[in-house]
């Protein structure tokens, strides 16, 4: 193309892109206004409101996050016609909804991230724009279906790996990738595996997946969200403004150490206890310890009553333990079967004592009325209270556990290893967590006439029925993906999720708050580092089985994580889970690759790493200091980082001042990393090799390593130098 060509190209692309602007902000314009006159309640009844405030409030986001780069390419098809893709739809209402702009996600985009050369998915030229702000500052053109094209042009894809690192992970919508897309627009609805080593983009490619779930099935999903599981607060951090950058904000970010809400975790447990916690024998344990707590007494129990004592001996105790157990209720609603047995022995003991010589069971009457009597002063008796409470006490997880963990005896009754002994506290662990929520059903609610929440599901019920009946009547109100049909089959409890007229947050807040909530879909990150026990809350999280699950077994740090995917989901989905893997590294330059590589052949000798696609001129270096130099080698790193753009980082092992563990750095990424002590780091438990593998992989441009002893055989390879200054200016050769 000649430069006039281009020059005239360049300014039609800016007039067009200008266009979908102008449109965005009529139809921002206008939507706020419908907006704010419903929240202002003009007219209709308040469930007529209410339905109408969310549609357009969904709207209205929907409309917010198309600012930066609305429109990123054009696709050119053999027959002269154009589509653009962008971040959103726009269609020209007065010309019979024709698109102006491809939502990325719809099936007609999908040839902009596939088409290559060789399988030009009917399409003559891929345009890809570059922005700034809502102006397009160039473009780059590929002509497809050419026996000597290029497989797809890199310039775009490039330019984004190579950018200064940000405070956030950004979203790849415009530089999705073949393989990448393939995952993304995945038709399974069971539980999709996707590996990849460091840099390979799983993270962001299970959240664009979850943005085209989202927008592809919306109605199914919306209403209950997503949920999103990942490391640590930090990586949540960092991931979290992909799907709100994509216009989707129904989902809840949590860790492992959150899914028990109002639970903090400020503890960590030994090894040893995290294996234990985490298998799947320790369901035995549990129902154990539920059990020591269901007793019969060693001598009986006196309970002195007006006009007569009874006692509790171990029979009757006996007869009215198996009872309980046998209801099928969790322990502490059994506890009332219990009682019932209890109470019935005790006032048929003491009817006979007291009406010996002048009542029988045919003066029913009199018989029922000194029963009552007796129950009355049963309630009351506190001895009769207390022997309760002895034998078959009313417990919430917390306190089992605390007194578990803290008794010997009880550890020992229960079958359990000494390792989970620790001091009577409440310090609790992320190991702990699961082992919580599975008490939360064994013991069941600690309040025996607790039916609030059944009491709110029937009138959710109810509201629902009549928010169903102004769906129907107000069908111009709703998406084409929410009008109603008969097969749809929707039931009154879920519409009562969606339009909640009394609790008035958001469902993201509402999801977070409730143990009980059921999502439609969950993506679990870093998944390797799950346990058995983690996996078994998760499943419970989502009734419907419908998993992204991102992660890498050769970084498996955890003692109780994944050592293979069939493993952990097999029992839960068996046969309803696919695997898809990731081999091209977007991140890491093939200079640190080439270390990292050496390192995972020793400790995993059969997993291939990923192939780097770029190369960053800047080799990787290492320099040894004494104990005295290492604080002043760490502030020469930092200085020198600080004058340049982009974020760095410095990890070491645990207690060396001026760094943070790699596992807090797991799923994220920084232009400059210094890694501190590898020899120790290495020797720290048996997962330290994989530990210094997420150290050496989360730099996007420079790499140093300062040691103090020799260096691990793997990393013998690294170039010897002076200062970390100068090291970061040594280019390759």
């Amino acid at each position: 193309m000649s430069t006039r060509g281009y020059e005239d190209e360049l300014a039609f692309e800016r007039s067009y892109v200008a266009g979908l602007y102008a449109r965005l902000d009529a139809e921002r314009a206008r939507v706020k206004g419908r907006y704010g006159a419903a929240l202002r309640g003009n007219g209709g009844t308040p469930m007529e409101r209410d339905f109408e405030v969310r549609a357009l409030a969904r709207e209205v986001k929907r409309l917010d996050v198309a600012d930066n780069g609305l429109c990123f390419g054009r696709l050119d098809t053999l027959s002269g016609e154009r589509s653009y893709i962008g971040r959103i739809g726009i269609f020209d209402e007065e010309n019979e909804y024709e698109p102006l702009l491809l939502d990325w996600r719809a099936p007609a985009s999908r040839a902009f991230y596939v088409a290559t050369a060789a399988t030009p998915e009917n399409m003559r030229r891929r345009r890809q724009f570059h922005t700034r702000g809502r102006q397009v500052v160039d473009f780059t053109d590929e002509v497809l279906g050419r026996p000597d094209g290029a497989e797809r042009g890199d310039a775009a894809l490039l330019a984004a790996v190579d950018a200064p690192r940000g405070d956030g992970m950004r979203d790849i919508v415009a530089t999705i990738q073949a393989e990448q897309d393939q995952i993304i627009r995945l038709d399974h609805p069971g539980v999709l595996v996707i590996e990849g080593g460091p840099g390979t983009g799983k993270t962001v490619v299970a959240l664009h997946r979850v943005a085209y779930l989202l927008y592809t099935q919306r109605e199914r999903m919306e209403r209950h969200g997503v949920l999103v599981v990942g490391p640590n607060p930090a990586f949540l951090n960092h991931i979290a403004r992909v799907l709100p950058s994509l216009g989707e904000s129904n989902v809840v970010f949590m860790t492992t150490g959150d899914l028990v809400p109002g639970l903090r975790v400020t503890a960590e447990d030994t090894p040893q206890a995290a294996r234990l916690k985490g298998s799947l024998q320790i369901l035995d344990v549990l129902a154990a310890a539920i059990a020591d707590r269901q007793r019969l007494p060693e001598h009986p129990l006196t309970i002195e009553l007006a006009d007569v004592t009874v006692r509790i001996d171990a029979e009757t105790a006996q007869w009215a333990r198996d009872e309980a157990r046998a209801s099928g209720l969790a322990h502490n609603p059994a506890r009332a079967v219990f009682s019932e047995i209890i109470t019935y022995v005790l006032t048929e003991r003491a009817i006979a004592r007291i009406g010996q010589g002048w009542l029988t069971r045919a003066d029913r009457e009199a018989w029922e009325q000194l029963r009552a009597d007796l129950l009355v002063e049963l309630a009351d008796n506190d001895k009769f209270t207390a022997a309760l409470d002895e034998l078959w006490p009313m417990l919430t997880p917390e306190k089992l556990l605390v007194q578990l963990y803290s008794s010997p005896e009880r550890l020992r009754a229960a079958g359990a290893d000494e390792a989970l002994l620790r001091a009577e506290d409440d310090a609790w662990t992320v190991s702990d967590v699961p082992l919580l929520d599975e008490l939360v059903d064994l013991l069941g609610p600690d309040k025996p006439d607790d039916q609030t929440a059944e009491r709110e599901r029937k009138a959710e019920a109810e509201y629902a029925a009549g928010v169903l009946d102004v769906m129907v009547s107000r069908a111009d109100m709703m998406d084409d993906e929410d009008h109603l049909f008969a097969q749809d089959l929707l039931y009154a409890e879920d519409l009562a999720d969606r339009f909640l007229e009394r609790d008035a947050r958001e469902l993201v807040e509402r999801a977070a708050a409730d143990r009980d909530w059921t999502y439609r879909h969950v993506v679990v990150d870093e998944a390797q580092e799950l346990s058995a026990m983690d996996w078994r809350v998760l499943m419970r999280r989502c009734p419907g089985k419908s998993f992204t699950v991102v992660g890498d077994l050769a970084q498996r740090r955890s003692v109780a994580g994944a050592t293979s995917w069939d493993m952990m989901l097999e029992p839960y989905v068996p046969g309803r889970w696919v695997y898809r893997s990731l081999s091209v590294n977007y991140r890491t330059p093939a200079e640190i690759m080439t270390v990292a590589a050496a390192l995972l052949a020793e400790f995993a000798p059969g997993v291939q790493p990923p192939e780097s696609v770029r190369t960053c001129g800047v080799q990787p270096w290492s320099r040894r200091v004494t104990d005295d130099e290492l604080p002043t080698a760490i502030k020469e790193f930092v200085q020198d980082e600080a004058g340049r753009e982009g974020t760095s980082v410095v990890i070491g092992p645990p207690g060396v001042p001026g760094t943070v563990v790699a596992s807090e750095t797991k799923g994220l990424e920084y232009d400059a990393v210094l890694v501190v002590a590898p020899e120790r780091i290495i020797a720290d438990g048996p997962r330290g090799a994989a530990e210094l593998y997420v150290a050496l992989t989360r730099a996007t441009q420079r790499l140093g390593v300062l040691h103090q002893a020799s260096l691990p055989q793997s990393l013998s390879g690294l170039a010897e130098i002076g200062t970390p200054a100068r090291a970061g200016n040594q280019r390759s050769a």
